[in-house]
């Protein structure tokens, strides 16, 4: 059986943004030999609900907008780009689906940050530090990350030495307060801010990280690998009644 992955456009304000971002999620999964269901933004809920339906997982991928800050019941201060309604809409209906039926999710950039605000967690709207956390997408290797022991994310680092592990970055905001049930499990150890999240279940797969896998997988064994897990866990996941669902 083929595993289908539901993916949102990136954005619903910026088509070009969409065809030059979009390509490299969708090559990442079909690289890994699974489907992308691309979900179209501004669509009604009841036909987002039916192209949910035939997926296994979610891909939640980055946005060049930001999460508006009244989702966790913030002010907006001039630094804070402006957000994208239709594209924040149909995360949450894609979140709550995957939570609700204990879908598999993957999280990226600002899919990660979708998520940690969905959890009632919240964010920093522009980062001041030392690090550079936009350096360009053509920047393959921006700044170092510490991964925790004991995490989904330290199982797939079959090779790299603690301390040699480098990541591109495109985001200029970033979690603030982990949101609920879930866990830091990378950072950037020069300035602390959050790279990696994961949800606290041994059952659940939810995997969020702060960094670009889709840029990178063809040439870097971590980004293929957390592609390849999350669509194993896709490839095993099997539907369940609504009601057995642990609550949000």
């Amino acid at each position: 059986m083929t595993v289908r992955i539901a993916i949102p456009e990136p954005s619903s304000l910026d088509e070009a943004y969409n065809a030059r971002s979009l390509p490299a999620y969708q090559d990442a999964l079909h690289s890994v030999a699974a489907e992308p269901v691309l979900i179209r933004l501004g669509l009604p809920q009841e036909s987002v609900a039916r192209s949910l339906a035939g997926t296994q997982g979610v891909l939640l991928p980055g946005s060049r907008f930001d999460i508006d800050p009244q989702a966790y019941g913030e002010a907006r201060i001039p630094e804070c780009g402006p957000a994208d309604p239709a594209r924040a809409a149909v995360d949450e209906l894609l979140i709550q689906d995957a939570f609700n039926l204990h879908k598999p999710i993957l999280a990226i950039c600002g899919g990660l940050q979708a998520l940690n605000v969905w959890r009632n967690g919240t964010l920093i709207q522009d980062l001041k530090t030392t690090v550079d956390h936009q350096p360009g997408r053509h920047v393959e290797r921006a700044h170092r990350v510490d991964v925790a022991p004991g995490s989904r994310l330290a199982t797939l680092l079959e090779g790299i030495k603690p301390g040699d592990l480098w990541v591109n970055s495109s985001h200029h905001q970033a979690i603030r307060t982990i949101g609920d049930n879930l866990a830091v499990t990378a950072v950037s150890p020069e300035d602390g801010v959050v790279e990696a999240i994961e949800l606290d279940s041994a059952v659940h797969f939810v995997l969020g990280v702060q960094w670009h896998p889709e840029r990178a997988f063809q040439t870097d064994t971590l980004s293929r690998a957390i592609f390849a897990e999350f669509v194993r866990h896709a490839a095993m996941w099997q539907p369940r009644d609504v009601q057995e669902s642990v609550a949000r």
